[in-house]
């Protein structure tokens, strides 16, 4: 769940300085003789920023026994800028980043295991699922804290005018009505054309992916020995297809869209060119903020595939996560923080000042978050339905990702290769660079 980087004002600031700012990271003293923790918090949001900001302040001012400085960081380069403070020796203490991430500093010594660090309230607060996404190798190597589920950002009015019933939680869309609604509200020819759907696949990968659960596939498995295996039978294709149907054949989606990443759908959404959007739950916010003038928008869970485990109604989750690297002089201190920064009640400002939903399952039912107001409560409700992502664990998918499903999928979304020239370069060569990181 990489988050969109579209830093503004001090947070830009404070994200150019990260780079320097890493390379002093570690524990370390302020002469005082009180052990102080870095906490390298990749926040961008005004509210989300304020909001860690002040739990860190209130942090420090009710543990005098342990100090936690903040240091800010980016989405942009995290992962490159992490590595390097390893390898140098700088680390910071205590790590945000995301669980996609986890896998490579895991298996590479970086990160502790916490499966002996979690204080019990905090392992009860966040479900089984959840911890999921950050346990791999037999460790625990990050608490996640923060997700995005997908949902639909529609346009209420091109619906209401066309006479279409909103799907709800309870009776959401199949794909295949899905299909039929966005024939509906497609209009080619004379006039203004419109499309009924835009699919944003410039970062292809980890959506194909994490939505064909939805259909029952994985694209991602793990052989009896638990290396990675990439696979494209029927129900692992089924979603990549039905872009490309859309897009290719029945022409509902807008082929343009496919180079654009989630935001840069959003000034024709607003214009009445796309009538749906399928986006991260986060993206609510760029609508709410740069909506014109009595724009009705609406917030619908995802169609639901049949045939499906969990009624169709699974998606594959990258959370959020806060980790402690291996070289933290006070691990124990590290995980007390993070326990503090998972507290029920932080969870939720956390989580509203990001846009997103938290893991814990007592911060999903506070009332802030089930209210209909900006399309709260459906994300929540779809939210009860994460899985971990096939991604996770799984050693070379950031090159499998890179060299080889990134270029395939554009290819085949924008009808340069067919099925057979997917599956092959996927499944065939894709394999090959799964077999390298073998055991």
């Amino acid at each position: 769940m990489r988050r969109r980087t579209l830093l503004g004002g001090a947070a830009a600031a404070a994200a150019a300085a990260s780079s320097s700012l890493l390379t002093g990271c570690g524990a370390s003293g302020d002469g005082s003789g009180v052990p102080t923790l870095d906490f390298l918090s990749l926040a961008w949001q005004k509210e989300s920023l304020a909001a860690n900001k002040a739990l860190v302040a209130q942090w420090n001012k009710n543990h005098p026994e342990v100090h936690v400085r903040y240091v800010q960081g980016s989405w942009d380069n995290v992962h490159d800028q992490l590595l390097t403070s390893f390898e140098g020796g700088a680390a910071p203490d205590i790590i945000h980043d995301e669980a996609i991430d986890l896998t490579d500093f895991g298996y590479g010594g970086y990160l502790a295991d916490l499966t002996d660090l979690i204080p019990a309230d905090l392992r009860r607060r966040i479900p089984d699922s959840a911890w999921a996404t950050s346990r791999f190798g037999g460790g625990l190597y990050g608490v996640p804290f923060l997700q995005e589920p997908w949902v639909l950002i529609a346009d209420r009015t091109l619906l209401d005018r066309a006479g279409i019933a909103l799907p709800t939680q309870r009776r959401p869309w199949s794909w295949a009505e899905f299909e039929d609604v966005a024939r509906e509200l497609t209009h080619h020819g004379s006039g203004a054309q419109r499309f009924g759907t835009a699919w944003a696949m410039k970062s292809p990968v980890n959506a194909t992916v994490n939505l064909s659960m939805s259909m029952g596939g994985r694209i991602l498995y793990r052989r009896e020995d638990g290396t990675p295996e990439v696979r494209l039978g029927p129900a692992d294709s089924a979603f990549p297809e039905l872009i490309r149907r859309q897009v290719r054949t029945d022409r509902t989606a807008s082929p343009t869209a496919l180079g654009m990443g989630g935001g840069d759908t959003l000034p024709a959404f607003f214009a009445g060119r796309y009538a749906m959007l399928p986006l991260g739950f986060s993206y609510r916010q760029q609508v709410q903020q740069q909506a014109p003038d009595g724009f009705d928008w609406v917030t619908l869970p995802l169609p639901v595939g049949t045939h499906a485990p969990d009624g169709g109604r699974a998606q594959g989750v990258s959370p959020q996560t806060l980790s402690v690297a291996k070289s933290c002089p006070h691990p124990k201190e590290a995980a007390a923080f993070i326990a503090f920064m998972t507290q029920t009640a932080h969870l939720v400002q956390l989580a509203r000042g990001d846009w997103l939903v938290p893991t814990g399952d007592a911060a999903l039912r506070d009332p802030s978050l089930n209210t209909a107001k900006d399309g709260w409560s459906t994300g929540v409700a779809v939210a009860q339905h994460l899985t971990a992502s096939p991604v996770l664990g799984m050693r070379g998918y950031p090159e499998w990702k890179d060299k080889i499903a990134t270029p395939a999928l554009q290819r085949y979304y924008s009808g340069g290769t067919d099925l057979d020239g997917l599956r092959g370069q996927l499944v065939r060569d894709g394999n090959r660079i799964f077999e390298r990181y073998r055991n």
